[in-house]
């Protein structure tokens, strides 16, 4: 299959899409054939994203979204839905760290309670919300954005670590509970990818995943785009339910 028409007529909603990770996916998916619209709470940001993506020739738009606020996670999802004309694709990508280099004693319940609100409830309501849509195409794919750190336990990262592994579990039980309706759902789990928003990890952190990978370079965003275009394509139509490591080696569950 040629990888320029991999998600030909596709229709993609990318959280999280103002930079990194979100801006690399949406990238590949509108290369790929999709129409692609990506939400952040970043306003500015995300429709800067979305305009250089435009520039280039791609369907790329761009919403607001606040994953702490349902009701602007059913406003975004409503209009993305009334742009694209249906959904066949939600890739979960949007969270937050905050906590990193907090012990457990150090880390404030505030900041835990908010990083799980976000991350793991976000994630459920965005779902949610996409389902009718995601329903009525016949063949929608949500795609959850993990990480390495619940696999091997990340110390001094407790409310992300936890965060994400309720995700790679919430993966498996809306696999089973959507595979009926023919909606696939996979997780990837990235390991530490260089990104504006891991500018926070100390240099020695960051040589450290390097020399412990078995691909030893810095991982960056475009390392994870193609395992996000395998999981919304119908190459992976019969997988669901699964957590797939990107990560160089650095973790081989």
């Amino acid at each position: 299959m040629n990888p320029t028409s991999l998600l030909q007529g596709r229709r993609v909603l990318i959280t999280g899409g103002a930079r990194g990770l979100g801006h690399a996916f949406a990238e590949a998916a509108a290369r790929a054939g999709a129409r692609v619209v990506i939400a952040d709470i970043l306003v500015e940001r995300v429709q800067q994203s979305a305009a250089e993506l435009a520039a280039q020739g791609l369907d790329v738009s761009g919403l607001p979204l606040d994953l702490a606020d349902p009701v602007s996670i059913e406003r975004c999802v409503a209009t993305a839905v009334e742009r694209l004309g249906g959904l066949d694709g939600l890739v979960n990508n949007a969270s937050i760290t905050n906590s990193g280099g907090k012990s457990c004693e150090e880390l404030e319940i505030e900041m835990f309670d908010r990083v799980l609100q976000v991350n793991v409830r976000g994630t459920w309501l965005m779902t949610r919300a996409c389902l009718p849509a995601l329903r009525q195409s016949g063949r929608g794919a949500v795609v959850n954005l993990a990480s390495d750190t619940p696999l091997w336990g990340a110390p001094n990262l407790l409310a992300y670590t936890a965060s994400k592994g309720a995700v790679i579990a919430m993966t498996r039980s809306l696999a089973r509970e959507l595979g009926s309706d023919g909606i696939t759902v996979n997780a990837i789990a990235p390991g530490l990818v260089e990104v504006e928003a891991t500018q926070y990890v100390p240099a020695a952190r960051h040589q450290l995943y390097r020399e412990q990978r078995a691909l030893q370079r810095g991982q960056v965003a475009d390392d994870v785009s193609g395992a996000v275009l395998f999981a919304l394509s119908d190459l992976s139509r019969f997988i669901t339910g699964q957590t797939l490591p990107v990560n160089g080696g650095f973790v081989m569950p």
